[in-house]
């Protein structure tokens, strides 16, 4: 290190060092006086002077290159951790008119100008060599096996850090040090390598990083500010750990609130202006993006029950240039708003989210807790206005993916098992669970979509009321019959009369083959329409209009599985009439409202789909899976691709047909080099016969399947 770091020490802690450093033999030679630093780090030696042979270890040196850290956050990190390999390089060579420490503790006599010592290693380990050997040294041994965290490397270090058992014979003592790693949070010392990376990722997953320690020694830490879709938030340290944050932000959720805002956009050309609740604020991301961009059309309200959180959201409505209104009354923060900058007001509570929404009414509310959301539907239905839209976000993928079935039954009342299409059943089973809320306040629901990506499942509803509504929608929630052996399924028809065996409604005959109970009811679950392909378009229309490009492909994908047909045979057209809703009256707006959801909902797309490779046959090459829809829809088949999965094929064909069909083009494995081409036609017969064989056999090969 340099002179400097010496020079800033305090006489005390000088004192401390030298009381701590074992003093040199006599017979040594001179060398300059040690730095600071690196003399917590030197070891004893067989000729030094009487000292305690069980001595506890030294404390850990400081690195030179966290100069600007405080003095608190730098004890924590030993002289192995820095962040580029010139750094601790800087260690081994030092500067001009400077000798370095670690070297000058690690060797007795350099014996050349050119040698030089590595400060991570004893003597013994690794003797006085010219540089470029010592650089290759410090690249092979510690810069490439360190472990990389936030930036910095924690190198392998061979000093006498550890403690170690005592020992009969002292001179034994260093052939029993081992080579460990020092934790850039904890200071703790870690012999293996793969030892270390859980050390660290259990730090992680706790929420402990090298923040939390730095910010108890800063007098305020700073927040950072992030950008999204032209809105500036501030979020905490740790912002994406629910357990250590009060406003929790997630950036892969970016795409959800992305179609919520089309959603909110083409509801706010219907009519306007729309008072719209962001029930769970967090950092009030969702409610900034609806009052920024579409400005008057809505009026915002952002809750959230933490006091902290509540003050998060006034202050990013304040660096968005937003007016906050605050128990009715305006409030405004000298100069920081201005007359042309400001785009609207957004109103800040801090409520139970239940409460608040039995205390007024509005036209969109979305929902996205923590979890699940079945705690807060009824509340949501019980105010919210004729044609509104309510929006669910739930994040309990492990229960509704079937991971956690006790779960699904207690949350939604709901008897599921994992299958093919377990995202579209986890879809269905929310808006069962949103219909039966509905129903209880005699309302019904249209279902305008439904989402179910990897981290979330989203449900987006009009509300439409009346208990002749809620009749309808009650009647569309249904059981289902799922086939374990061949997948095949069907929902249970309505009927008060029970049957013998319900079993015998499936189109296969795998209750007749096999002994035993072969299928199991699942359910109850929404039997109706997932997706509306008017809505959908004038999301796509709005979605251009406002930019946003990341969600423009999902949109077409929702649009083409609502009508079920190819992408080349369907056509997206920008809505004509959309401008001219505003400006007619309130009646008249809601009669056009209505015939328009008549025109909107087209035929019903099949229910569920179909993933080629689950259903791919032995001994045979599949298709391309554009090559394969078109044979589907040249066998007379609606076909589509769907976005819950990206080898799924929603069909109305039957599981027999589309695997004859899938049989008929696929190649054999063992034609080896010949062209791939279309294999010759066999007759129905014969494919028919090579299916049921072909479904015969997995079942004896696989046994009873467990789920």
């Amino acid at each position: 290190m340099e002179n400097m770091a010496e020079e800033e020490l305090l006489p005390q802690e000088k004192e401390e060092t030298q009381v701590r450093v074992p003093t040199p033999a006599p017979d040594s030679a001179p060398v300059p006086a040690p730095a600071a630093d690196t003399a917590l780090d030197s070891a004893p030696t067989p000729d030094s002077d009487p000292a305690p042979a069980l001595a506890p270890a030294p404390a850990p040196a400081l690195s030179p290159s966290l100069a600007s850290v405080p003095e608190e956050a730098e004890s924590k990190r030993h002289i192995s951790i820095q962040r580029r390999l010139a750094d601790l390089e800087k260690l081994a060579f030092g500067t001009e008119g400077d000798v370095d420490s670690a070297s000058s503790l690690n060797s007795d006599n350099l014996g050349t100008e050119n040698s030089q010592t590595c400060p991570l290693c004893p003597k013994e380990k690794f003797r006085a060599y010219s540089s470029h050997k010592l650089r290759r040294h410090l690249q092979n041994l510690h810069w490439k096996i360190s472990v990389e965290f936030e930036g910095y490397r924690m190198c392998i270090c061979h000093l006498a850090c550890r403690p170690v058992k005592p020992t009969i014979v002292g001179e034994q003592l260093s052939s029993k040090l081992g080579a460990h790693y020092h934790c850039i949070i904890c200071s703790a010392t870690i012999s293996r390598r793969t030892d270390m990376l859980g050390h660290v990722k259990r730090h992680v997953n706790k929420g402990e990083t090298k923040s939390r320690y730095i910010s108890a020694s800063t007098a305020k830490s700073s927040n950072e500010i992030l950008k999204e879709t032209d809105t500036d938030i501030q979020v905490f340290p740790n912002y994406s750990i629910p357990q250590k944050t009060d406003s929790y932000f997630n950036p892969k959720m970016k795409l959800n609130r992305q179609i919520i805002f089309c959603t909110l956009a083409a509801l706010a050309e219907e009519r306007k202006p729309l008072d719209c609740l962001d029930a769970f604020g967090a950092t009030g991301i969702m409610g900034l993006q609806w009052a920024k961009h579409l400005g008057n059309a809505v009026k915002v309200t952002i809750n959230d029950l933490n006091e902290n959180s509540v003050t998060l959201i006034q202050k990013n409505c304040h660096l968005n240039k937003l007016k906050v209104v605050v128990d009715s009354e305006e409030k405004e923060e000298g100069d920081a708003l201005e007359d042309d900058g400001t785009l609207g007001d957004i109103q800040v509570t801090r409520m139970d989210a239940n409460v608040l929404m039995h205390l007024r009414s509005f036209d969109f509310i979305h929902l996205d807790p923590f979890g699940t959301s079945v705690n807060y539907l009824d509340s949501a239905f019980r105010n919210v206005r004729n044609l509104g839209i309510v929006s669910v976000t739930s994040t309990d993928i492990s229960s509704l993916y079937a991971k956690a079935q006790h779960v699904a039954r207690r949350h939604y009342g709901c008897n599921i098992v994992r299958t093919e299409y377990y995202k579209e059943l986890a879809a269905r089973i929310v808006v069962a669970a949103v219909a039966r809320a509905a129903a209880r306040c005699n309302k019904g629901i249209e279902v305008l979509f439904a989402v179910a990506l990897e981290h979330f499942v989203l449900v987006v509803v009009r509300v439409l009321r009346g208990p002749t509504s809620a009749d309808e929608t009650a009647k569309k929630i249904q059981y289902l019959i799922h086939c374990q052996w061949c997948e095949e399924r069907i929902f249970q028809k309505d009927g008060n009369m029970v049957e013998e065996n319900p079993y015998r409604q499936l189109p296969c005959n795998c209750h007749g083959s096999m002994p035993g109970k072969t299928a199991i009811e699942l359910g109850p679950l929404w039997s109706s329409s997932l997706f509306n392909t008017g809505f959908l378009k004038r999301m796509l229309f709005e979605s251009i209009h406002h930019g946003l490009d990341d969600i423009q492909p999902l949109i077409k994908t929702l649009i083409f599985e609502s009508e079920c047909t190819p992408q080349s045979q369907c056509s997206v057209h920008a809505p004509s009439s959309t401008s001219k809703q505003g400006k007619r009256k309130s009646n008249e707006m809601t009669v056009n409202v209505a015939k328009k959801q008549k025109t909107d909902a087209s035929t019903a797309h099949p229910p569920f789909y179909y993933n080629i490779h689950r259903h791919s046959i032995k001994g045979m090459n599949m298709p391309k899976l554009k090559k394969f829809l078109c044979c589907l829809s040249q066998a007379g088949f609606r076909v589509s691709r769907t976005h819950f999965d990206p080898m799924g094929i929603r069909t109305d064909a039957p599981l027999m047909q589309f695997k004859s069909i899938l049989l008929k083009y696929s190649t054999p494995t063992y034609t080896g080099g010949q062209a791939e081409g279309q294999v010759p036609p066999a007759p129905e017969d014969m494919v028919n016969s090579r299916v049921e064989v072909s479904v015969s056999d997995k079942a004896e090969a696989s046994g009873c399947r467990r789920w």
